[in-house]
């Protein structure tokens, strides 16, 4: 018995000083992951990472003694079901994400098993026996004759994702030499700096929360300005808008100041702003009507000269 609990006061010790060490923890789950799956995710998880196991009723029971000086942890508890572990870490939370879901190791299917996908039995020549024909039609699995061996005529999803595999299929799978499932360690939830949320959310872009942010934002400022309710994103607004009717006020009123003298005046006198523009257009103009001009004169002066040369020798 004095060993059992000083077992279990070490793994508290231990746990302990992993949460405070470690912001971030991943929750992982370890069905079918076999010794040395484990051992290779160690090594590739070494000075990023740490990986602890540990029967759930202890974890929880070390979870909630923490519970008093750190209440985040308790976010933890729902999570520690079923066949899960720990994987602490202070590092990137993609990379080591990509890490531990990169070691997986393909594996027959076994009956009774979930089958965690969906498992097909592609088309093609199997290599066997015509004998073993009534097999493949027992499972529905359409075959022909050819060549003396029996071959698939179509592809066929033999087991679907979630039920369990039949012991048939397993033998057909096993005949076939095929192994359809991987398996691997898996993330059930995430754990960062008192939060959590499911790994899906490491996959979400930097761009995609700014465009998220920016609208809510954009949608704060017109809730604000709609119910006259100042905010900090409608500020700016409220300011600019204030201002427009500053100038109204001003425009149709006698009240002036120098920003706005240039403006009352552009109004009075539109002639005045506006005759600038054509006057350059027009002194831009001259020169190509002097050249016109000229072009002219040279030719009615060629036509008189060939007048006067023609009557030469009349």
């Amino acid at each position: 018995m004095g060993g059992r609990s000083a077992n279990k006061a070490g793994y508290f010790d231990k746990l302990k000083g992993l949460l405070e060490e470690y912001s971030s923890i991943f929750i992982v789950t370890v069905d079918n992951v076999s010794s040395q799956q484990m051992h290779e995710i160690r090594l590739a998880l070494r000075g990023e990472g740490v990986v602890l196991m540990g029967k759930n009723t202890m974890v929880r029971r070390a979870v909630k003694g923490f519970i008093s000086d750190n209440p985040e942890y308790e976010r933890l508890l729902p999570f520690v079901k079923g066949n899960v572990g720990f994987v602490f870490t202070n590092g990137d939370l993609k990379e080591i994400r990509d890490k531990i879901l990169a070691n997986k190791v393909a594996a027959p299917a076994r009956a009774g098993a979930l089958a965690p996908a969906d498992v097909y039995v592609p088309a093609g020549n199997t290599g066997m026996e015509p004998g073993k024909t009534s097999f493949f039609q027992a499972l529905g699995v359409p075959t022909k004759i050819a060549r003396g061996t029996i071959e698939i005529t179509t592809d066929l999803k033999l087991v679907e994702a979630g039920n369990k595999v039949g012991a048939s299929e397993a033998t057909l799978l096993n005949m076939l030499n095929i192994s359809p499932f991987t398996y691997g360690m898996g993330i059930s939830q995430v754990y960062d700096q008192g939060n959590t949320f499911p790994p899906e959310v490491l996959d979400i872009e930097e761009s995609q929360l700014l465009k998220t942010f920016s609208s809510a934002i954009t949608t704060i400022a017109a809730i604000s300005l709609a119910a006259n309710f100042p905010t900090l994103p409608s500020v700016m607004h409220s300011v600019v808008n204030s201002y427009k009717k500053v100038l109204a006020v001003a425009i149709a009123t006698d009240i002036e100041w120098d920003e706005i003298k240039e403006l009352k005046d552009r109004i009075a006198n539109p002639d005045a702003y506006a005759s600038a523009g054509p006057a350059a257009t027009s002194t831009d103009a001259a020169p190509a009507a002097a050249k016109e001009e000229e072009k002219k004169d040279e030719s009615e002066a060629e036509e008189s000269g060939d007048e006067g040369f023609g009557g030469l020798f009349d």
